[in-house]
């Protein structure tokens, strides 16, 4: 299975982000799945691949031609996929992946997250999307969600589209892997 992994690129943030994230990648590893990412060295996006690849499993990085330019692709990324922008980045992700899951980060994540969960809800794809919880960093989005949903402005439950995990053990449920 290839699991995309939308996530910070900051190194700034909680270090428990950090040692979650590397869990996650050793697991995936372990388990035969493949990491999709956005292949930059920096953040939980290299804590994820460094600790899948240390763990004997694959990584896919989907980078931007920006990143290249300053030098910011993981060497943990051991197949390449460039792209032009990020909108084809998200693109790209979609067509190599079978589920997504997203970590703590910031607009980009957002964006990714909301793109792929949107391209399902129109029928697109039908891969799971799942909200890595960790230490309650999803909480407010949660609230939000429920809050749309509660105004009218999702059709449905939204967790038709978005899963929600609190620990490994609910992304391995979840994902079924």
């Amino acid at each position: 299975m290839k699991i995309c992994v939308f996530c910070s690129a900051n190194e700034q943030i909680d270090a428990e982000f950090f040692t979650l994230t590397a869990e996650l990648g050793k697991w995936a590893a372990e388990s035969g799945h493949s990491i999709v990412y956005g292949g930059v060295n920096q953040g939980l996006m290299e804590s994820v691949a460094k600790a899948a690849k240390t763990a004997g499993g694959r990584t896919i990085g989907v980078v931007p031609t920006k990143v290249e330019e300053t030098g910011r692709t993981s060497d943990y990324v051991e197949i390449e996929i460039p792209c032009d922008n990020l909108t084809d980045r998200k693109q790209l992700m979609m067509d190599q992946s079978d589920v997504f899951i997203a970590l703590p980060g910031g607009i980009g994540t957002l964006d990714e997250v909301f793109t792929v969960a949107a391209s399902a809800t129109i029928g697109y794809h039908h891969k799971p999307v799942i909200l890595y919880n960790m230490k309650g960093f999803w909480d407010q989005l949660i609230a939000l969600m429920d809050d749309l949903q509660a105004r009218g402005m999702i059709r449905g439950d939204w967790h038709q589209y978005i899963k929600v995990a609190n620990s490994l053990d609910d992304i391995k449920t979840l994902c079924s892997c």
